[in-house]
């Protein structure tokens, strides 16, 4: 009967193309977020389009069979799954073990909970974030969507039968479906906090399930076997002009829909999943041009390799990234050459592993290894058989010394760093009506105050200087790096209000400069710190500049040699910097060029001496000589 079925079903060449797009918009969200901000609607693409397939299957079966062989179904789902996932997870821990040791803790925590799919509630567990790429690197963080997929392939099957066989009527399972899908769309608008890290939110399987669930409506409603490919001309007309205006929508979306809008969590994920259920639904239809449209070669081949490709770009990206140093200098040419490792990997995964990997059996693996173990000699099969275990044992013996929630000194010191100055900053907003704590500058005997000597030595300033300092108004605004500098900015300026956010970007800050302006905490001395996260535009810069008004703005430039936006940014700041006569720009690039020792790690955040010499430049740019 399975065969019967599986014979009646329609191979549609043209998702193979939503595939490619889809994964496509990934990639580039991971490589290059400034350009396509957009690009990880790509996911929700893919749980259309998984929910739909899944489900007609399902949906055929039953009506051949009047049953559903759930077995089959699992084993289907781990031989197409598991092979490709258990492979990378292998490889990427040997990797680690061998050549990156900082990334081996909880290991054991990212390889369990992924083989489980339970990554994204995992993660949401450990605090991480899926919008800061520099206090969690990670090569797992993707992972988190095949957890909700893998979730909803063991309910799923379940409740399709359920429907099936005691609801029966289409339309009543159409509405239920609906319900439901309205019902985990509310948990997302419920659950998102607006200014907040929204990771719970985009990770969560009850906020992300209606993409699936609204795949699997499709299917009640658009079910492939009852699609004909004869329908009248206004019909075929209907459908292609739906599947361009939606494919536009969702390209516009994958552009410009930062996944720090509030819009997509309330409604936006919603809307975008609608957009792709049409394109599925238009691209599945005989009569409409949408398959022969998104059928070609190219798009065929990163469709059906779409799986892998996934997989495989961001361990890439990390593992890469952590080694090269200068990826701002040479953008498109480290670009390519990932893309290039990244389709080479995938590549070799969708031949060895993905394809051959849905005919595996346990007993067939444990047959391969009574083979190995047997081998004699240096023949080629001996060695290749040889070479995997001993990935395999070197991926185990990482697993074995991975430790658990450990940080290494200089995290755990960044770490608490950040949490006394999140503190710090929220104290400077409620204190800054009270008198300043400022130190005692009065002379007693002719001689510079031993505490104002202090301050002139470490951050190489002049008395008068650091008296000024202790008087001037000052409000600093910026994201993690600001952040790490809170207690030295209050240290020479008293009076400072800090309002730094780890992740925060320009194009978002808008908002939050109003909401300080209305509260009286946008003093005439303006400190923005921004640039490490992203790019922005002119215009948003001048939206923010409109807002600051004929304030005195002291710019600093970014130093994020790791990513591809830094000189743009730079250079955006300098033509800021000559557009407007109220900026002083803060060449903190230019300072810290040649300066390793500034900076922790990640090469980005300044290290204790670093966070001398930042706030030093700051103090002596703001101060008067």
């Amino acid at each position: 009967m399975e065969n019967k079925q599986q014979h009646k079903r329609r191979y549609i060449s043209g998702l193979d193309g939503l595939r490619s797009l889809a994964v496509i918009g990934v990639i580039f969200y991971h490589l290059m977020p400034e350009n396509m901000r957009g690009g990880y609607l790509g996911v929700p693409v893919f749980f259309v389009i998984s929910g739909y397939l899944i489900t007609d299957g399902l949906r055929q079966e039953w009506q051949i069979n009047e049953k559903i062989q759930f077995k089959q179904f699992y084993l289907r789902r781990i031989r197409r799954l598991y092979p490709a996932l258990v492979t990378l997870l292998i490889v990427s821990a040997a990797y680690i073990t061998l050549f990156q040791r900082n990334l081996l803790n909880n290991l054991k925590g990212i390889v369990f909970s992924s083989l489980f799919y339970v990554n994204n509630w995992w993660q949401i567990r450990q605090g991480y974030s899926y919008f800061d790429r520099f206090g969690n690197e990670s090569p797992f963080t993707h992972l988190w969507s095949l957890a909700v997929e893998g979730q909803n392939y063991l309910i799923w099957p379940i409740i399709c039968f359920l429907l099936l066989k005691f609801v029966k009527n289409k339309s009543t399972i159409i509405k239920i479906i609906f319900g439901g899908t309205l019902i985990s769309a509310l948990m997302m608008v419920l659950l998102f906090q607006p200014g907040s890290d929204p990771t719970r939110v985009y990770y969560g399987t009850d906020t992300r399930l209606f993409s699936l669930w609204l795949g699997s409506l499709l299917a009640f409603v658009w079910p492939t076997a009852q699609l004909r490919s004869q329908i009248p001309k206004e019909a075929k007309k209907v459908l292609n002009l739906s599947g361009g205006v939606s494919l536009v929508l969702l390209a516009l979306g994958f552009f410009f829909l930062d996944a720090r809008y509030s819009f997509i969590y309330y409604g936006g994920f919603y809307l975008i999943s609608l957009l792709a259920c049409v394109m599925v639904a238009v691209t599945a239809h005989p009569g409409a041009n949408w398959n022969r449209w998104l059928t070609n070669p190219l798009f065929t081949y990163i469709g059906k390799r779409s799986y892998s490709l996934y997989l495989y770009q961001f361990p890439v990206m990390i593992f890469y990234e952590a080694k090269v140093k200068n990826i701002a200098d040479h953008r498109w040419l480290h670009t390519v050459i990932e893309l290039v490792i990244i389709f080479l990997l995938s590549e070799w995964s969708y031949r060895f592993v993905e394809k051959p990997g849905r005919e595996w059996t346990f007993k067939g693996m444990l047959r391969k290894l009574k083979e190995t173990v047997k081998m004699r000699g240096f023949t080629a099969q001996a060695v290749k058989q040889w070479g995997i275990l001993l990935v395999v044992l070197i991926s185990l013996m990482g697993l074995i010394i991975a430790p658990t929630n450990t940080l290494t000194a200089e995290q755990e010191a960044f770490q608490q760093k950040i949490e006394e100055n999140q503190k710090i900053a929220e104290e400077t907003k409620s204190q800054t009506n009270q008198p300043n704590e400022a130190i005692d500058t009065t002379e007693t005997s002719g001689e510079i105050p031993e505490n104002i000597a202090t301050l002139m030595t470490r951050y190489q300033l002049t008395e008068e200087q650091v008296r000024q300092g202790q008087q001037l108004e000052l409000t600093a605004f910026g994201d993690s790096v600001m952040l790490g500098a809170t207690s030295n900015l209050q240290e020479v300026f008293p009076s400072v209000v800090v309002d730094a956010v780890i992740g925060r970007q320009l194009y978002n800050s808008l908002e939050e400069i109003k909401q300080l302006k209305k509260e009286g905490l946008l003093k005439k001395n303006v400190l923005l710190g921004l640039g490490s996260n992203g790019l922005a535009t002119e215009a948003q810069f001048d939206d923010l500049m409109t807002e600051i008004g004929d304030r005195q703005v002291y710019l600093i430039n970014t130093r994020v040699p790791t990513q591809r936006w830094q000189n743009e940014v730079n250079a955006l700041f300098d033509q800021m910097a000559t557009k407007y006569e109220n900026i002083t720009l803060i060449n903190w690039y230019q300072a810290s060029d040649g300066q390793p020792d500034w900076f922790r790690e990640d090469q980005v955040h300044p290290s204790e001496q670093g966070l001398i010499e930042y706030t030093g430049l700051i103090a002596r740019n703001v101060l008067l000589p």
